[in-house]
């Protein structure tokens, strides 16, 4: 099975308690999660102001999948997506898409335009 990039939008909710805990901790169990350092940019800094060091060790540990931004394909992403009316995809988002595209990932989100987006370009959605 594929790996698993866990975007920011389910970390902040499984944070919150919002998220059924079971899931992600199956997942983490299983090897499946991946992060990449745009998603641990978002969301590092928050638990580091909560002063949850080992929450941001245990995300350190995760597999990463590194990030090789083609801002040519970026650019054409946002482009197709204004085409097609989807207007809430911020740059962060489409780098995040493009990673998961290249990489072969699946994508768990919470965020809908991400929905919108698998209807547009190879992207794979986790429906966990």
């Amino acid at each position: 099975m594929n790996q698993i990039l866990v975007d920011s939008s389910v970390w902040i909710a499984f944070f919150r308690g919002s998220l059924p805990r079971d899931g992600i901790f199956n997942l983490i169990d299983a090897n499946q999660i991946c992060t990449n350092d745009l998603v641990l940019s978002e969301i590092v800094p928050a638990l580091l102001m909560r002063k949850e060091r080992s929450l941001v060790e245990t995300l350190a540990r995760l597999d990463r999948s590194a990030l090789s931004i083609e801002w040519q394909e970026i650019i054409s992403y946002q482009v197709k997506n204004l085409q097609k009316g989807i207007h809430k995809a911020g740059i962060a988002d489409l780098i995040i898409m493009q990673n998961v595209i290249q990489n072969n990932l699946l994508l768990f989100t919470l965020d809908t335009h991400f929905k919108l987006m698998s209807d547009v370009f190879p992207l794979k959605l986790y429906n966990g």
